[in-house]
């Protein structure tokens, strides 16, 4: 991402441009078909103090089978790391405007992150949510996911978009934000391709030698960066 764009401290509000800079890995073709929907989905006002970020994750599986998991906002802990249960109200049913009550697993600083859903669009395989409250440092956190399958030469597969806007903590360099974000959300989405593709649900951490433990002590290295932690993410 650009110098203009992550460095919002000495600016005025302005509107990412994460279709200039779409996610590196993706082929020239996915890249122009998705920078429409990046425009439309994935577009911020970022103000002082806040930070923005695109990431992109490429599955060997049809859309609607990656939508059915993203969409249960009910049950984030599918695909999500470093949650540990999430309850909703009885009588729960998925709407825009319901809620979810997450807990993290111990040892990060957070413990809870009460989150609402804002947007849920089957058709065109979005969704976004906003954490409301909860026992975390991080506020004004939103997010947008969006599910954009592909089929050439008899191929079928996935591309997954999300992104994210929030405010960065007192003590905290919008760098050190954005890069614990960006890793929380690039294990999700890696957890997300194992979990469609079939591989069972800790292939993500096995096949590429991270662990829970390993997020902890690489954090803990960097001092205040540890305190960035996104519950839920």
């Amino acid at each position: 991402m650009d110098k203009t764009q992550s460095s919002s401290t000495e600016q005025d509000p302005h509107p990412t441009r994460h279709q200039l800079d779409l996610p590196s890995g993706l082929t020239a073709e996915e890249l122009e078909e998705l920078t429409a929907a990046v425009e439309e989905h994935h577009t911020y006002t970022v103000g002082e103090r806040q930070c923005s970020s695109l990431l992109a994750q490429r599955i060997q599986a049809p859309a609607e089978a990656v939508w059915a998991v993203v969409r249960c906002f009910d049950t984030p802990q599918a695909y999500k790391h470093f949650i540990k249960s999430c309850h909703v109200k009885e009588g729960f049913e998925l709407a825009v405007g319901c809620t979810r009550d997450v807990n993290v697993i111990s040892g990060l600083p957070a413990a809870t992150s009460n989150e609402r859903l804002d947007l849920l669009d089957d058709d065109r395989h979005v969704i976004g949510f906003t954490i409301v409250g909860g026992d975390h440092r991080l506020r004004n956190y939103r997010s947008v996911t969006s599910v954009h399958g592909f089929c050439r030469d008899g191929k079928i597969w996935t591309v997954v978009l999300e992104s994210y806007v929030v405010d960065v903590p007192d003590g905290n360099t919008e760098e050190d934000t954005r890069l614990f974000a960006d890793t929380v959300v690039k294990l999700n989405l890696q957890k997300l391709a194992s979990v469609t593709e079939g591989t069972n649900s800790h292939g993500g951490y096995a096949r590429r030698g991270f662990s829970a433990e390993d997020m902890r002590n690489v954090f803990n290295e960097k001092g205040n960066v540890l305190d960035v932690y996104i519950p839920g993410r």
